[in-house]
């Protein structure tokens, strides 16, 4: 699947998500439904995937967790917040960086509509 429709079905279950549930939860609830719709469409995932940070020679696990891998190609960072941040581009931008993943989407959904809550980045 390319990215283009790959990012379009993973943005389609997110939209369902939120049409079902609305902003104002928490951002794991988010996450959470957003895997269901996911495996609904049989989309494959990996969740909360530990990312690494390589210092030099050495790899350090510092806690660093990617929200979503979608088909190896895709980071999903999940918020619900009152708005994107500047620190919020910079952490996924930073992921996809470490990952060596080039393409990610930025979701949050504690907004009205959620074509306003949703950012795409490409490396």
């Amino acid at each position: 699947m390319e990215f283009d429709e790959l990012s379009r079905s993973v943005i389609g279950c997110a939209i369902e998500v939120h049409r079902t549930l609305g902003p104002g939860l928490l951002e794991s609830t988010y996450r959470q439904c957003l895997t269901y719709e996911l495996s609904h469409a049989q989309i494959r995932f990996q969740m909360e995937l530990p990312l690494p940070v390589r210092y030099k020679d050495v790899l350090l696990d510092c806690g660093y967790r990617i929200d979503l891998l979608v088909s190896g190609d895709l980071i999903v960072e999940v918020k619900a917040v009152e708005m994107l941040l500047p620190i919020h581009q910079a952490q996924i931008l930073t992921y996809m960086r470490l990952a060596k993943i080039p393409i990610g989407l930025l979701i949050n959904f504690n907004v009205t509509k959620l074509q306003n809550g949703i950012k795409r980045f490409v490396l």
